[in-house]
């Protein structure tokens, strides 16, 4: 039959006056060879060749897309087929809806390698929502694309345009939103009605002053279970400080990644570097929470140049803890050196003491002691930069600071 059907072809072919219809299984029935299959699709060279993707940029990308897909979904690269990354249809919509939007190729390359699982999200849900953002949220396009930075992984999941409207209000502008969002990823995922308004009423019912504030610098606690937003706001209020005080607030934020026992153990700390009680420590702790956060590596460094390059006593320190809060680095060891070279050269009375000059602002600082003597001591303010910019151990400090002394 088969050799029959070859012998026949050639003569229909010849016979018809139309172009033989030749079907796909009669191609694989007359072909010598088997037919290539198509190549699979590869992420790495969509990125490259639809995104605009440098080529090493696309591999890094693609391999971020699916160690997240395997993380998220808990099972082999092989087994995710349905990911809606084995072709390039689905990426093509979600390019062109962005490009709809008014983003530009650039935009779009940014936003894919912030979160290249944006190629695989639903199309039907994300055009409503890239659409309210402009209609309802009244993003301009370059709002847009930041918001895609930070905030596509809400785009994708949730239908975040009442989240943005709602934040928006919260902490007063698209902007700051952008901060909170970009500092916690749970923030515009986060259920408004069952844990972020619970959670600032809690804050309310406290009496926490500037909540929005607190939010900003710390927003996951926004995130927090209501059992462990009471729990944060009793530790801060263990620690002495009233809960009316504007202080209070710091001391929210200032527990609110820590632990009852690591707060114990830190106060045991205080006390034991300080040489102090713990009644001085919790006075204390409650002028400046924010040194609980400190790590005691840190917190050390800072006493032992207080002491042994400042003169200051342990008990000063205790009763000033705003001197542990300040960068050893960026403030403390620079404002020394100065304070210094001016004593030394008779310019800065040698009994003035050296928290005066630590606390007052960066300004106000250079322009009385760094500004008004750049004809008495040039090269003073790059000295001073120079010191500020060492970043290194107090050896390196202090050798940069001789190092510049003798120069001035």
């Amino acid at each position: 039959m088969l050799h029959l059907r070859n012998c026949l072809l050639p003569l229909l072919r010849a016979a018809s006056p139309l172009p033989f219809p030749v079907h796909p299984h009669e191609c694989r029935l007359l072909s010598t060879s088997p037919s290539p299959s198509p190549a699979p699709f590869s992420l790495e060279d969509y990125l490259v060749a639809s995104c605009g993707l440098a080529p090493a940029q696309a591999r890094e990308v693609s391999k971020k897309a699916f160690h997240e897909l395997s993380r998220v979904y808990k099972r082999p690269l092989e087994e995710l087929s349905y990911c809606r990354l084995i072709s390039a249809s689905n990426p093509d919509a979600i390019l062109d809806l962005l490009s709809g939007a008014g983003l530009s190729r650039a935009d779009i390359a940014a936003a894919v390698s912030a979160d290249p699982l944006l190629l695989r999200a639903s199309v039907k849900n994300i055009a409503p929502r890239l659409v309210a953002l402009r209609d309802r949220v009244g993003l301009s396009t370059p709002q847009i694309a930041g918001f895609l930075l930070v905030g596509s992984l809400a785009l994708r999941k949730v239908d975040v345009v009442p989240k943005l409207e709602f934040f928006i209000s919260f902490y007063g502008s698209f902007e700051q939103v952008l901060v909170a969002a970009k500092k916690c990823k749970g923030l515009l995922t986060a259920s408004l009605e069952r844990v972020i308004k619970p959670n600032i009423a809690l804050f309310r019912q406290w009496g926490v002053g500037e909540i929005a504030r607190l939010c900003l610098e710390k927003p996951w606690v926004l995130t927090f279970n209501r059992e462990r937003v009471k729990e944060v706001l009793l530790l801060a209020e263990e620690l002495g400080v009233p809960t009316t005080s504007r202080m209070f607030r710091h001391a929210v934020a200032a527990v609110a990644d820590i632990s009852k026992e690591k707060v114990a153990a830190k106060l045991e700390f205080f006390k034991r570097t300080l040489c102090c009680s713990e009644s001085e420590v919790l006075i204390a702790v409650s002028k400046m929470p924010k040194i609980l956060g400190l790590s005691d590596e840190n917190i050390v460094r800072k006493i032992e140049f207080l002491i042994n390059e400042a003169a200051m006593e342990p008990q000063y320190i205790v009763e000033r803890p705003v001197l542990l809060s300040y960068s050893l680095e960026k403030r403390l060891v620079p404002r020394h050196y100065v304070m210094k070279v001016l004593q030394e050269k008779g310019l800065l009375n040698r009994n003035m003491r050296f928290s005066s000059l630590a606390v007052i602002g960066e300004e106000t600082f250079k322009s009385k002691f760094i500004d008004c003597h750049m004809d008495s001591v040039p090269g003073l303010a790059d000295a001073y930069a120079a010191v500020r910019a060492a970043r290194k151990t107090n050896k390196c400090f202090m050798e940069a600071m001789q190092a510049n002394a003798m120069m001035l």
